[in-house]
């Protein structure tokens, strides 16, 4: 299982740098799915695990006085700016098979972190990018409740059913959408408006 889910980050870092490669100036500038962060900040943000070491981290965590969010934001910015944007691309590419991992979660983590940043940036550019279904069905069979409520996602009385695959999460008033889409949900994004269908969709739909 480890060696299908490395395959599979490889995989999407390669896929996702050549996307990168051929995005125009204008759109690295342009809003992600990611509050308060453009196309270069989430970019930047991707391959912040392969580029500061554990001490620098931590000292960054200090910086910002324990608070995680703080500091990635801090840290996305600051690198966003200082990386010309083919620096940023080839961060990605050149540690396609690095084995990092988020604190908790795992390898399955590490993809989840790399498909959905990759669709706050093509999601929010309008772009047609299909993550295959066997990374998808890592992610979202991969879903648990603290993890939803570590992405501030109440889906309580909420059934998630795909619409392109035989996926389905919780119980309740159904809400239909591509598996892509729902996994956006499942990790606290908005998605745009009119992607999502059923009665409670209005809560997890943005612009």
């Amino acid at each position: 299982m480890r060696a299908c889910v490395g395959a599979a980050i490889a995989a999407e870092r390669r896929e996702l740098a050549d996307l990168f490669d051929g995005l125009r100036p204008d759109e690295w500038n342009a809003p992600s799915l990611c509050g308060g962060w453009r196309v270069r900040e989430v970019v930047a943000h991707m391959s912040m695990g392969f580029r500061l070491s554990l001490p620098a981290t931590l000292g960054e965590l200090v910086k910002a006085r324990g608070h995680v969010h703080r500091m990635t934001d801090r840290v996305a910015h600051r690198d966003a700016a200082a990386h010309s944007v083919g620096e940023l691309t080839a961060f990605l590419r050149d540690n396609a098979g690095h084995p990092w991992t988020p604190p908790v979660g795992g390898p399955v983590a590490a993809l989840g972190h790399d498909v959905v940043h990759g669709l706050d940036v093509t999601v929010a550019l309008g772009l047609d990018r299909r993550v295959p279904e066997d990374r998808l069905r890592m992610l979202l069979d991969d879903i648990k409740p603290w993890g939803l409520r570590f992405f501030g996602v109440d889906l309580r009385g909420v059934r998630l059913c795909a619409e392109d695959m035989d996926w389905s999460y919780g119980t309740g008033a159904p809400v239909y959408g591509s598996a892509q889409d729902l996994l956006l949900l499942a990790f606290g994004r908005k998605v745009p408006r009119g992607r999502l269908s059923g009665e409670p969709s209005s809560r997890f739909s943005g612009r």
